[in-house]
């Protein structure tokens, strides 16, 4: 079957997989949650993407759950949905877990049937997963990571919060290795880029110059994602390769800032890109979506900087905005945040 990636870097690529590589994923998600036959999840991905097709539609078939589809994220609808038919869990993007906290508490609604939310897809604070899970009576959210070419490397650790909340998850089944630019295995706790290979990876991209480029020889695909991994076999995403700003010549990591910019008061969530810079080639952009009224840019800018990081990760531009662009599945579409900032610089705005 061909599925597609969600497109946040650019155009979705067609993903090939078989029921063997899906149904092997299900199982061991199932058995790692403790998702039982005649639990109920719900699902607000499009089933034609991998988490909405595999969680929401073959789930029922492998592991005899069964599947609210959602038509679009709503998470005043979700609530409701959950209450009215005992939803007990979903994996779905990072944004829609901090909705749903944010209308529970609103509405006084503890929602005690609802036991694990799997997330993953954007970058995690720490202290969103015990904020997230504060909001209900039995719930236990964790970081996962996984591709639609490799779909979850990690399973996450729902019964232990503080790794929960600080790492995106246990390797299970996958090899992984982790490798500097020039394709060699760094030191243990060392960022590299991500490779994966396993049991449920796919079998190739649809265009065959596409699964060259990204598998290795020896069968690792290159995920494209930043991160570290310790002694515990627990993964932690940094960033993605393209979210690194290359300002005059040093690597900036968007996930660094952003992690600071969303401990300001008035920052409900901040998204990092970089722009165009005459002298530098590179600049940092910041986009945040504001909580009580838009702050001064200067008391952001104070905010960075008494954080401690270096002055040359201080954003040089500031974007207000409702929203992001998104995927159908909740991701952040940063290839559109840099056209607009790009537009926006050649432009002389």
């Amino acid at each position: 079957m061909v599925l597609y990636t969600s497109g946040t870097t650019g155009r979705p690529k067609g993903v090939l997989h078989s029921h063997s590589t899906l149904e092997f994923t299900l199982r061991r998600s199932a058995a790692h949650w403790g998702i039982e036959a005649g639990d109920s999840a719900i699902m607000p991905s499009p089933v034609t993407h991998i988490s909405g097709y595999a969680n929401g539609l073959e789930m029922p078939l492998v592991a005899g759950t069964r599947t609210i589809l959602m038509e679009a994220w709503n998470a005043d609808e979700a609530l409701e949905l959950i209450e009215e038919y005992g939803v007990v869990g979903t994996v779905a993007a990072t944004p829609f877990l901090v909705e749903l906290a944010d209308r529970a508490r609103a509405a006084g609604k503890r929602l005690p049937t609802l036991r694990f939310f799997a997330c993953g897809g954007a970058a995690v604070p720490p202290e969103l997963i015990p904020a997230a899970n504060g909001a209900f009576e039995n719930l236990r959210a964790f970081r996962v990571f996984g591709a639609s070419e490799v779909p979850l490397v990690t399973y996450g650790w729902p019964q232990d919060e503080a790794l929960a909340a600080t790492t995106d998850g246990e390797v299970v089944d996958y090899e992984v290795r982790i490798v500097d630019e020039d394709g060699r295995e760094v030191p243990q706790g060392t960022e590299g880029e991500i490779l994966a290979k396993g049991p449920a990876m796919m079998l190739g991209y649809a265009d065959k110059a596409q699964s060259e480029a990204a598998i290795t020889n020896d069968g690792f695909f290159l995920t494209g994602d930043l991160g570290t991994l310790d002694a515990s076999g627990a993964l932690t995403i940094t960033g993605r390769k393209k979210d690194l700003i290359i300002r005059g010549g040093e690597n900036i990591s968007a996930v660094e800032i952003e992690d600071v910019l969303r401990t300001h008061a008035q920052v409900r969530d901040a998204s990092v890109v970089a722009m165009p810079h005459e002298r530098l080639g590179e600049g940092v952009c910041a986009y945040i979506i504001c909580e009580g009224g838009q702050p001064v840019a200067q008391s952001l800018i104070d905010h960075v900087i008494a954080s401690g990081l270096a002055k040359q990760k201080i954003p040089e531009r500031w974007e207000f905005v409702d929203d992001y662009p998104r995927t159908a599945s909740g991701k952040i579409r940063k290839d559109q945040l840099r056209a607009d900032v790009k537009a926006k610089v050649e432009g002389g705005a």
